[in-house]
């Protein structure tokens, strides 16, 4: 199974707008918006670790010492093409933060994942890394975005999901137990199309109106 770096996170705010998304009735405009923000909340709690430094600040009524970031920059790695409706929601609390791209998707047959496009900043391996999806189904596509990562030299790597399911879960878990994920749900199961069950149908297909 998986293991204590899969984090669910059950704040109200993101299990309600998380029940918007699920619902059949959703239209495309607000299942994007919602999606958006969902990865704004999520984003909250995955950099609740970045590390600080204190600096020296004049305010209009005094001088003190204050906290600031520091440490390495990040990059968001949205996997195409449903992670592209995350980066929005995220760069709104870290705007500075780069984006680099992984094009994977699933073989219809074996279920297995296929890379057709990968384009990083130059600086990737000196930053955080925070690779997006909405849904983490298998865990086939997201173990080898964090192995293309790791190729690029990167270290310090966390992945962000909306709804997950055990199954892709505990891949991560057992591939890559370094790396932290953050869903918003853990579902029941996947079926035999490996669409996760309840899950929300195709995040991609939702967010983009092409079902």
């Amino acid at each position: 199974m998986f293991d204590s770096k899969v984090h669910v996170l059950d704040h109200p705010l993101l299990q309600h707008k998380l029940s918007i998304l699920r619902d059949e009735r959703t239209g495309v405009k607000e299942f994007r918006e919602i999606v958006s923000e969902i990865a704004t909340l999520e984003c909250y709690e995955a950099t609740r670790d970045l590390p600080t430094e204190e600096v020296e600040i004049k305010t209009p009524v005094a001088t003190g010492t204050f906290r600031v970031l520091a440490g390495k920059k990040l990059a968001i790695v949205p996997i195409l093409r449903a992670g592209l409706g995350m980066v929005e929601g995220i760069l709104t609390l870290i705007p500075s933060a780069k984006v680099g791209h992984i094009g994977l998707y699933r073989d219809p047959e074996t279920l297995d994942p296929v890379e057709y496009y990968c384009k990083m900043p130059q600086d990737i391996a000196e930053r955080d890394i925070l690779i997006v999806d909405p849904m983490l189904a298998t865990g086939g596509s997201a173990s080898a975005a964090i192995d293309c990562m790791k190729g690029y030299g990167c270290r310090s790597i966390k992945m962000m999901n909306i709804i997950a399911a055990p199954e892709g879960a505990a891949r991560i878990s057992k591939d890559h137990p370094d790396v932290a994920v953050y869903v918003a749900a853990m579902d029941d199961h996947l079926n035999e199309h490996g669409y996760i069950v309840p899950g929300l149908g195709d995040a991609g297909d939702r967010i983009f109106g092409t079902k």
